[in-house]
């Protein structure tokens, strides 16, 4: 058997080192981000409370000279994964560590609460914000929404204010959160064809998200992380102005419209956004899953003929 066959009982060390990288991968991904020890924390307590400095050491505590002891760690223990410095949640702080604010802070390396008070900080964020750069910064340093702690990107709006027609999906998904920007990797160019065939182009829309970070393993983002992120896809639709919005998928279209129908209802319907004062709203289908489910094309073709009609009757009114 050859060194480095995948059936080798005994691999080399940088087989086990892509393993190992590729098991980290797919744990962060997960939304996993920290190490854990063996009896269970309650994360999102150790959010809400400031984290207590060790007491210095007593002058008369410490030995005369020689190096200070470590109590002794019972047998069976092994180190924790990072050396001494590494911190395990629920654990003692070191005694060089400063003292955590309660709440949210940036950066931050823990859970918060998904409740009312964030839901009301992101909308004062997003009212106070004049312009989509500054909304960009303020949700870049927002930290009440725990996608963040796992996303790789902030994938905010990608256009310019004025755009007369603008698309909103869901949430990215893995190729738009490591390249940063909406819509890229397969579905992305799929859409670039799209917007070809009936004379548009990137350049002459605006693309943005309801959830401006990844959920780990692409999945739907929950109630509350929709209603944290509403209010900065809200105020994103305000500052652009578009004379049409097209929802991608039924996500968006049923946070920001309040239709609980399914994207094989809403496709192709005109529906009213009155609170971010948008004219015309449609949705029709994200082009991943036109990529999954190519027989929808038909039905997406014709939504998009729709587009093409309400954009040319808007400019020549």
């Amino acid at each position: 058997m050859e060194p480095g066959d995948s059936n080798d009982p005994h691999p080399s060390g940088a087989e086990r080192a892509r393993a190992l990288e590729a098991l980290l991968d797919f744990f962060v991904g997960a939304g996993a981000d920290a190490w854990i020890d063996t009896d269970p924390v309650d994360a999102f307590e150790l959010s809400t409370r400031p984290l207590a400095r060790a007491a210095p050491a007593s002058p008369t505590s410490a030995p005369a000279s020689g190096p200070a002891q470590q109590p002794a760690r019972p047998s069976g223990h092994a180190e924790p994964a990072g050396g001494a410095g590494h911190r395990i949640p629920g654990s003692v702080p070191l005694p060089s560590e400063p003292a955590r604010p309660a709440g949210p802070q940036a950066p931050t390396h823990h859970a918060v609460l998904p409740d009312d008070e964030a839901v009301a900080g992101a909308r004062d964020l997003a009212r106070a914000a004049p312009t989509l750069e500054a909304l960009r910064d303020a949700v870049g340093a927002f930290n009440g929404c725990n996608l963040k702690m796992s996303a790789k990107s902030l994938v905010f709006a990608q256009g310019r204010p004025g755009s007369r027609v603008m698309f909103i999906a869901e949430a990215p998904g893995r190729d738009e959160d490591r390249a940063g920007v909406p819509f890229v990797g397969p579905g992305g160019a799929l859409f670039d064809r799209m917007l070809a065939a009936i004379g548009l182009s990137r350049e002459a829309v605006c693309l943005t998200y309801l959830v401006p970070w990844r959920p780990p393993g692409n999945r739907k983002p929950s109630p509350h992380e929709v209603e944290i992120c509403k209010p900065f896809a809200v105020r994103q639709i305000e500052l652009v102005a578009p004379e049409i919005l097209v929802f991608l998928g039924e996500g968006a279209a049923q946070a920001l419209t309040g239709q609980p129908d399914g994207i094989l209802k809403l496709r192709g319907k005109w529906l009213e956004m009155p609170q971010a004062g948008v004219p015309k709203a449609i949705a029709t289908f994200h082009p991943d899953l036109l990529l999954r489910q190519p027989e929808q094309k038909r039905h997406a073709w014709r939504d998009l003929l729709a587009l093409q009609a309400a954009v040319q009757a808007t400019a020549s009114a």
